[in-house]
C-alpha cells in the first residue's frame, strides 16, 4: 500500500460540529412530539389520580421529563427554541393533567364515571373545579416540570 496515497482526515473544528448539528435539528417534528408527550403524561396522571384516589405531585416531574425527551428525541436541538417547546409543552400538560385530576377526584367523590363527570363540565364549570382545588404546592410541581421540560429538551446544550 502506497503511504503517499493515504488521505489524513483533518479533526472537525467546533464551528463544524455545531453547524452539523444544526443541519440535524428537526423543530416541525419536535412541536408534534412534544404536544403528544404533554397529552400522554396527563392522561396517565389523570388514570392515575382516578385509580388510585390520590394525587401524586411527582408525576407532574415525570410529566416533564417525558416531554422534554420527546422533543430531544424528535427535534435533535441544541438551540435555545427547543428547551422553551419543551417548557410550554410540559406547562400545558402540567395544566392538562391537573385539571384531569381535579375532575378524577370529582368523579370519585360522586361515585360517577370519569368520562360521565367531563361530559357534564362545561368550560365555566372546569374553570372554577381547577380554582376550588388549587393548592399553592402545585406551583412548585408546575415549576419543576416546567424545568424538566426544558432540561431535557437538548440533544446537546450550546451556549450561544
Amino acid at each position: 500500500m502506497d503511504v503517499s496515497s493515504v488521505e489524513t482526515a483533518e479533526p472537525a473544528s467546533a464551528g463544524d460540529i455545531v453547524a452539523r448539528l444544526r443541519a440535524e435539528q428537526n423543530f416541525a417534528l419536535a412541536v408534534p412530539a412534544g404536544l403528544a408527550a404533554a397529552v400522554v403524561g396527563a392522561l396517565l396522571w389523570a388514570a392515575v389520580v382516578y385509580l388510585s384516589h390520590m394525587e401524586i405531585g411527582l408525576i407532574a416531574v415525570a410529566l416533564g421529563a417525558l416531554v422534554g425527551y420527546a422533543v430531544k428525541l424528535a427535534g435533535s436541538g441544541i438551540e435555545l427554541r427547543f428547551g422553551i417547546l419543551g417548557a410550554v409543552c410540559a406547562a400545558l400538560g402540567w395544566g392538562l393533567g391537573t385539571t384531569l385530576g381535579d375532575v378524577a377526584f370529582l368523579a370519585n367523590a360522586r361515585n360517577m364515571p370519569l368520562l360521565d363527570v367531563l361530559q357534564r363540565l362545561d368550560l365555566h364549570g372546569l374553570g372554577t373545579l381547577f380554582t376550588l382545588a388549587f393548592e399553592p404546592l402545585d406551583l412548585l410541581f408546575l415549576g419543576i416540570a416546567v424545568y424538566e421540560g426544558y432540561k431535557f429538551s437538548f440533544r446537546l446544550r450550546i451556549a450561544q
